[in-house]
């Protein structure tokens, strides 16, 4: 059994037990989760599809971790110009550990 989430504007296909880097929720470590924006439920014998979202499809998971991802670097350069800019970013992530899911 599968589901395909949206989170922070992107999809994510979860499976119980799973271990997701998701965009920074606003919940604190160990805390549970609820994602009511399921798009899609496949179960041994069944695919519910949501138009556009499945009705009473939840997916429960636990916040394992916050912090920040790897830096990436961006750099701006022009020839000739002697024009150089180096900016570096770090995204916040949630790690999340899908413990149920659920259509009611």
């Amino acid at each position: 059994m599968y589901a395909v989430i949206m989170s922070g504007g992107k999809q994510y296909r979860v499976a119980k037990g799973d271990r997701v880097r998701l965009e920074r929720l606003d919940a604190d470590s160990g805390s549970q989760v609820e994602f009511k924006d399921v798009l899609l439920v496949k179960t041994e014998d069944r695919s519910y599809i949501g138009q556009p979202v499945v009705q009473g499809a939840v997916v429960r998971g636990v916040v394992e971790a916050n912090g920040k991802g790897d830096k990436v670097l961006v750099l701006k350069y022009k020839r000739k110009k002697q024009y150089r800019r180096t900016r570096g970013h770090r995204q916040d992530y949630s790690e999340v550990r899908i413990e149920e899911i659920s259509i009611g």
